[in-house]
């Protein structure tokens, strides 16, 4: 894969409490309910500490979402290496990444979806919507590239449906409206990229 996993800066032992400490609470009760004071008390540090080492709650939002996206763009390049030839089961993949990923680290949805939903329309100089935007642009491109490599009639509009298909299915984890959502959206995915395949087989 052409896109590389973010090398991030390392963290000071007390940042990292910090930081693992926002992660949990900002993902399990969002991020406007908790306050730096609720922060600092978990991670068993003052708050001078807290903004000595993130300047401020927006920062530490923003760690947040970088560090927790790190972790998954390495959860999918590990998937990626067990199927390294190009074609359907390599975009599969990312579902199947999707879906191992979600059991353990996403039961309430999409940690960037529910950080987007807490901000404002975007256009406020917010540094959450910037981070949010680049994540999802990313995976986007990896359909897009993986798309490429399996010779796909039309890359960027089978890439589209491909992340149409995984955002659908990481609010569905969320809402919990049915069970593995995930694997649902790989059966059309699935379907659609053998039709595609079919097509260009008899063009």
């Amino acid at each position: 894969m052409t896109q590389p996993v973010p090398v991030l800066a390392p963290l000071t032992p007390g940042a990292s409490r910090v930081l693992d400490a926002a992660s949990r609470l900002f993902y399990e009760r969002g991020i406007h309910a908790v306050g730096v004071d609720t922060i600092a008390e978990a991670a068993g540090v003052t708050k001078k500490t807290l903004y000595d080492r993130f300047g401020s709650k927006e920062t530490l939002v923003v760690a947040y979402l970088q560090h927790r996206d790190a972790r998954w763009r390495v959860h999918v390049a590990e998937n990626l290496a067990r199927v390294p030839q190009p074609g359907v089961e390599r975009i599969l993949a990312i579902f199947d990444a999707a879906d191992s990923w979600s059991d353990e680290n996403s039961a309430k949805g999409c940690s960037a979806i529910n950080a987007r939903a807490e901000i404002g329309d975007g256009h406020d100089g917010h540094p959450v919507f910037p981070e949010v935007s680049r994540q999802k642009v990313w995976l986007l491109d990896v359909f897009d590239e993986l798309c490429r490599e399996a010779d796909a009639h039309d890359p960027r509009a089978m890439a589209e449906a491909m992340m149409l298909l995984y955002e659908g299915a990481i609010v569905s984890v969320g809402m919990e409206t049915f069970a593995k959502p995930f694997l649902a959206a790989r059966r059309v995915a699935k379907a659609l990229l053998e039709q595609d395949g079919n097509r260009r087989g008899t063009a």
